[in-house]
């Protein structure tokens, strides 16, 4: 026909079509982000613009500011209790916690920890707060250094702290941390779980915590090795995400000498406790 030939031509200096692209291996044509990954450097950022005419450098300077913390840069903050609950158990019944607060951007972030249990109409048994830095050094994971305070047992405890954050393959949460008292007690924790989501609102979670301890603390009730482990499985139905009551079952158990203090106290070394509670952030 008419004017074939010269609009074949034409087509020729087009992109993906004639001479202008390389067929790959698969037929697709080997253009745009189907090119071989290389190790060029990249383009030089833009450093002319059209603004930089009309606004003096120290406007331009703020908003270039402006820009950056609003892609990316910007800082933000979240509270959440994970654990806020009553555990009902044969004898004397209790409560536990365990909550975080931060506040900072994607690489740094100043964390607030806090974890405790005691009895209902009693003693508080065990209260501790932990004040960290946090580093992101992955996508998934962090490094958290800082200081931990108990206040319960007796006597209290002031540690350094050094730990990990990391969402594991799978979307396991887990966590672990090592701590070196006022008084040379090495200690370790390592803590994990899982929500495995039924629908849309109802998330079951199946959650452990190992404490370890590299020598005898007697006066604390702590024993060397692995002194205390806690295995527990809840459900819970998001009212709303920031919102979700549940209930479930928690087993706890003193391991070695942990045990032996724990039953010279008069306390067993292990009980399961129906547990009642809400999870909750903001």
């Amino acid at each position: 026909m008419p004017g074939m030939g010269q609009s074949s031509g034409a087509m020729q200096g087009m992109p993906g079509h004639g001479m202008g692209s390389m067929p790959s291996a698969t037929g697709a044509a080997m253009i745009g982000t189907n090119l071989q990954a290389g190790t060029a450097p990249p383009p030089p950022i833009p450093t002319d613009r059209a603004a930089d005419q009309v606004y003096s450098a120290a406007a331009m300077a703020h908003s270039q500011q402006h820009l950056r913390s609003m892609h990316g840069g910007q800082n933000f903050s979240q509270v959440i209790f994970n654990l806020a609950e009553v555990q009902i158990r044969d004898g004397r019944d209790g409560y536990r916690w365990d909550g975080s607060a931060w506040y900072g951007g994607d690489i740094n972030r100043l964390v607030l920890k806090t974890e405790g249990e005691g009895n209902i109409g009693g003693s508080l048994e065990a209260a501790e707060v932990q004040a960290l830095y946090s580093r992101a050094i992955g996508p998934y994971t962090d490094i958290q250094l800082g200081v931990r305070y108990d206040f319960k047992p007796n006597p209290s405890r002031v540690y350094a702290s050094v730990g990990f954050e990391t969402l594991a393959p799978g979307f396991f949460d887990v966590e672990g941390a090592l701590f070196l008292s006022n008084k040379g007690d090495l200690l370790g924790r390592l803590e994990g779980y899982y929500d495995q989501r039924i629908t849309q609102r109802l998330v079951l979670q199946p959650r452990a915590e190992l404490n370890f301890a590299a020598q005898d603390v007697p006066e604390i009730g702590i024993g060397s090795g692995l002194s205390t482990a806690e295995l527990g499985l809840r459900l819970r139905y998001e009212i709303r995400r920031e919102f979700a009551p549940y209930v479930g079952i928690s087993y706890d158990r003193s391991f070695g000498d942990t045990a032996r203090f724990a039953r010279a106290e008069g306390q067993g070394a292990a009980s399961t406790s129906l547990v009642l509670g809400i999870r909750t952030w903001f």
